[in-house]
């Protein structure tokens, strides 16, 4: 998209935005909702309650929304992965590999197809 192009586009999409909002704020809805919200946050600030204080206030058995900070669990170690031996039964190569990223069991995947070669493997340990 050239650059007049997306200018052009980004003007119309501010004009439909300032349209949105000037029928927004004329409604009586959205009046009303702001004019509790700022009455509320007054008197919370008025007695100095937080947000938290006033849905635990209303809503005792409410689950907080984040967990404690303090608590750190240790990080989890990576568990090791077992060597799988595949043995070729066209060429009868063997090759050991912890993964799959190894060069000759990525082409024979490829030639033969992944579910044929996984039945060429043994767990090893």
């Amino acid at each position: 998209m050239s650059l007049i192009n997306e200018y052009r586009t980004t003007e119309e999409q501010i004009k439909e935005l300032q349209e949105r909002l000037k029928a927004l704020s004329q409604d009586e809805k959205l009046k009303k909702e702001l004019e509790f919200e700022g009455k509320l946050r007054s008197l919370m600030g008025e007695y100095q309650k937080s947000l938290r204080d006033i849905v635990s206030l209303l809503d005792p058995e409410a689950k907080p929304s984040k967990a404690p900070r303090s608590v750190k669990a240790a990080p989890a170690s990576k568990r090791a992965r077992k060597v799988k031996q595949y043995k070729n039964p066209h060429t009868g190569e063997t090759i050991e590999t912890k993964g799959g990223n190894h060069k000759t069991l990525k082409e024979w995947k490829a030639k033969w197809g992944g579910d044929e070669v996984e039945a060429w493997s043994t767990l090893l340990g």
